[in-house]
């Protein structure tokens, strides 16, 4: 059956899950080598967005064509993992910067104390 593959799908899905990997790769590589953990969450977000979004696609064409029929397994995956991936990007950073800011850490924004001004002027 793979000896029957037209030649443009096996370069087109071979394309796409060599380029998905790659950026799956590349989020893997900042995971490890970024400074800080609000530095590192966002590589391995775009990498599994849009790596493993890219092997899906190569996925759902190449059975789409062999099977020949609509194969909407990798879609559905797709979906959730698009769907969840920035939620959990959020919620691990606002935990993390709640965190940090109750235990008083350095280099963490905070949000400017009230000041009072200097000279307030007459009460009315």
């Amino acid at each position: 059956m793979i000896d029957d593959l037209p030649l443009w799908l096996s370069i087109l899905v071979s394309t796409m899950v060599v380029l998905g990997a790659l950026l799956t790769m590349a989020g893997c590589f900042g995971l490890v080598r970024l400074k800080s953990f609000y530095l590192r969450i966002h590589s391995p977000t775009m990498g599994t967005s849009m790596g493993g979004g890219l092997i899906l696609l190569a996925s759902a064409i190449y059975f789409t064509i062999t099977r020949e029929r609509l194969v909407l397994h990798e879609l559905v995956i797709f979906f959730f993992v698009t769907l969840t991936t920035p939620v959990t990007l959020m919620l691990l950073a606002r935990a993390t910067l709640f965190r940090d800011r109750v235990e008083g850490n350095d280099g963490v924004p905070r949000r400017p104390a009230k000041q009072e001004p200097d000279n307030p002027g007459p009460v009315v």
